[in-house]
């Protein structure tokens, strides 16, 4: 068997933290629309059967991961984080809206130079203080989606889905980019 080689590519004047984190922003993007053009293919009503998990259905798993994402991409681009209110809208509402939204958090990070990755942001919200780095907030917010993304492919098996995508980092350099 051939051994492919992995190249990622990078902006040389950029340092490989940033382009690191870019990559993982761009990941996070590909993961949460590949995992949403899976789930268009399985019938709404199934999407909305209530599984025992940390979030009842896949749909109130995707609003989170989407309202998470806003959270975080409000701390760093220092943004007043914008409190969300319940989602009454149908599961497609909430596939675009989580689609936009890591596409947002990309294109945000993107434009972000190398200083301003690692610069420090202090955060003071009702459940925690902290002032870490930016790239450590960006990672928490791809961390959170990733978690989610695997609680949403186990409450698919729960609802007999057998076919769920293959959305791991290693997959994405590889075959996703």
């Amino acid at each position: 068997m051939e051994q492919q080689e992995l190249t990622i590519l990078t902006d040389v004047n950029v340092s490989p933290l940033a382009n690191l984190i870019r990559n993982y922003a761009d990941y996070n993007l590909w993961a949460n629309a590949t995992l949403v053009n899976w789930l268009r293919t399985k019938p709404a009503e199934i999407l909305a059967r209530e599984v025992p998990s940390s979030f009842t259905t896949i749909k109130a798993t995707m609003v989170h991961i989407w309202q998470t994402e806003r959270y975080w991409l409000s701390v760093i681009s220092g943004a007043e984080p914008n409190e969300a209110g319940p989602f009454n809208g149908a599961i497609e509402d909430a596939f675009v809206a989580l689609v936009e939204q890591s596409d947002e958090l990309a294109d945000y990070v993107a434009g972000m130079a190398s200083d301003e990755i690692t610069e420090n942001t202090k955060v003071i919200s009702p459940w925690f203080q902290c002032d870490f780095q930016n790239f450590e907030y960006i990672m928490q917010c791809i961390n959170h989606s990733t978690y989610h993304r695997g609680q949403i492919i186990t409450i698919g098996r729960n609802l007999g889905f057998t076919d769920a995508p293959m959305t791991d980092y290693n997959f994405y350099n590889i075959h996703g980019k």
